[in-house]
């Protein structure tokens, strides 16, 4: 590990048993922007930072005192690191080659500093189509969500979600049963999640953090950002996290969205900001955006 990925991992990682916040993505991005004024060595925004460089950098004693507790954290690191190891966890940051390749050019600077990485790590590299959905599915979500797992599977990506229960969960089951492989983001614990044959789970700020809605929201993003489409199976209009994760997508441009054209509110309302309606799943060649369509 370079002392840029571990300066990475102290400032970004929530380790157990402290009471010291992480720096938010934002935060880093800011850090890391200070830092590149620095000079010569500059160009790596987590190199073994000083009290110093931080105060000519314009932060605050307060923002210089909390930088510094982050990155004097050494031991824990260490310790919760080995943790990870035991449970057959790895932790992969942007500065890594292994680091997933779409993420990243996907998002940039946004992109998560740290990933957690559980079961198939050969998926990092994976080229992913994204299912979405609702977790109460209709007969016709249900079919749309499997339908696309099976589709993934047979076209040689991997399968990106959240593997909720509904759609996750049913698009998640019918690719691996169709040989196919999966890249998981769970909302809850990775430490939670069962070790099987070509699948991938990931999490950013630490394996064992419990469930939050926020976190839960960040990752809806992340999955809508590692596929190179996302296809909705099912959405209720105006909430949840479909929705929110779907038209932030559609607002952003991070991969083409196809929804599931079954009529509903919901579906109706993401075709109206930017998402293909899809009728029928024949081939993923098949699913081209409104703009190249013509």
């Amino acid at each position: 590990m370079t002392a840029g990925e571990q300066g990475l991992l102290l400032l970004c990682c929530a380790l157990p048993e402290d009471d010291e916040r992480p720096l938010t993505a934002a935060q880093l991005q800011e850090l890391s922007r200070r830092v590149r004024t620095l000079g010569p060595g500059g160009e790596d925004p987590l190199r073994e930072l000083t009290a110093r460089d931080l105060a000519r950098l314009g932060y605050a004693p307060e923002q210089c005192g909390r930088i510094m507790r982050l990155l004097s954290r050494e031991t824990q690191l260490a310790r919760y690191l080995r943790a990870a190891e035991r449970n057959g966890i790895i932790s992969v940051t942007r500065l890594s080659a292994r680091y997933p390749a779409r993420l990243r050019q996907t998002l940039g600077q946004r992109c998560p500093a740290v990933l957690f990485a559980k079961g198939d790590a050969a998926l990092l590299s994976a080229r992913c189509v994204s299912v979405v959905g609702s977790r109460e599915l209709t007969e016709g979500g249900r079919a749309f969500a499997e339908a696309a797992g099976r589709l993934i599977a047979r076209s040689d990506y991997a399968l990106c979600s959240g593997g909720a229960v509904g759609a996750d969960r049913a698009a998640q089951e019918a690719c691996l049963h169709a040989g196919g492989s999966a890249v998981i983001f769970p909302a809850g614990r990775l430490l939670d999640c069962p070790s099987r044959a070509h699948v991938l789970y990931l999490a950013e700020q630490g394996y064992d953090l419990p469930f939050s809605a926020q976190r839960a929201l960040t990752r809806n993003h992340y999955i809508h950002a590692m596929g190179e489409k996302t296809l909705v199976a099912q959405c209720r209009a105006g909430a949840g996290g479909t929705w929110d994760g779907t038209t932030e997508n559609l607002k952003r441009g991070w991969s083409p969205v196809f929804v599931n054209a079954d009529g509903s509110e919901g579906a109706e309302a993401l075709a109206a900001r930017g998402a293909v309606p899809v009728r029928t799943l024949r081939s993923l060649d098949d699913l081209q955006p409104v703009q190249m369509q013509f």
